[in-house]
């Protein structure tokens, strides 16, 4: 039985990309009764069933994101401007954070250093572990960078409205809108004009395009309990270990590790500003209110 990954779906329909063929297939009833919809990312078996090309097995996912709906995400590319608009340390810190979370290896991806310097943004992160690219597209600085990152990997871009995602997309992949409008033409066959989410091989690797994909869903579908919060920002993990009380929330309690290591300048301020407010937002969540 031919193996492959789904390269997009849409209308029921799944595109398969086994080898160097294209298969269009159906899922079998059996996910649905599962309470499983395939998507794209997702490493799939497929055979033959009445005359048609079906998905018969999916594979265990690494992991998986309802909107935009893809699995087995390694890399997420967190795009943000210097200025214009003004970034927000929580909210990349909120995305990098669902990215650790769901064991994908997020990368800061800073553009517009033309307009405004870079230094606040690189300081924040210069204690986080978290890998951080300045893009410069007057020398194409950085981009070279990426095209490393995305190599053997299957890699999204995610950012804001007017921080360059999408003059950093055409940096990288100039025929990429083209491929998008002829490929989704040829499989879409005017069914919908929805455009899904889409992998293209590139680098050696996987790019997915989501389109409309400003940030991850923060809200249930990526929620990180209290518990699992602090493994969620990288450079807690020499710390957390060596508070005084087990299952320290790294707020206010005597002989925490993190917070002498915050005292001492060992983990940035909005960094840990950002995980005191996300602990805020999630301390009294109760597990089955998000059944």
């Amino acid at each position: 039985m031919p193996e492959g990954y789904i390269k997009k779906g849409i209308g029921g329909f799944y595109y398969v990309q086994c080898g160097d063929e294209l298969l269009e297939c159906k899922a079998k009833g059996i996910f649905r009764k599962r309470g499983i919809t395939p998507v794209a990312g997702d490493r799939v078996t497929v055979e033959v069933e009445n005359g048609g090309n079906v998905i018969a097995e999916i594979a265990p996912r690494r992991n998986v994101f309802v909107r935009p709906p893809i699995a087995n995400l390694d890399v997420l590319f967190i795009v943000a401007s210097t200025t214009q608009p003004v970034p927000s340390t929580l909210v990349l810190d909120k995305l990098t954070a669902i990215a650790v979370d769901k064991d994908v290896q997020p990368v800061l991806v800073f553009t517009k250093g033309d307009l405004a310097s870079t230094e606040k943004l690189t300081q924040a992160y210069a204690l986080s572990t978290l890998p951080v690219v300045i893009v410069d597209h007057a020398t194409g600085g950085g981009l070279e960078e990426i095209k490393n990152m995305i190599q053997g990997k299957l890699c999204a871009f995610c950012g804001n409205s007017g921080v360059g995602k999408s003059t950093l997309l055409n940096a990288l992949l100039p025929d990429l809108a083209q491929q998008t409008g002829s490929i989704s033409q040829k499989l879409g066959r005017g069914r919908h004009t929805t455009r899904e989410v889409e992998i293209f091989e590139a680098f050696g690797g996987y790019v997915a395009d989501t389109p409309g994909f400003a940030s991850l869903d923060t809200g249930k579908a990526c929620y990180i309990p209290k518990e699992n919060l602090q493994y969620a920002f990288p450079e807690f993990a020499s710390y957390v270990h060596e508070c005084k009380f087990t299952g320290c929330a790294h707020r206010a309690e005597k002989g925490c590790a993190v917070l002498e290591a915050l005292k001492e300048g060992k983990i940035s301020r909005s960094r840990y500003d950002s995980y005191a407010a996300m602990y805020d937002e999630v301390k009294d969540i109760k597990d089955w209110e998000l059944r």
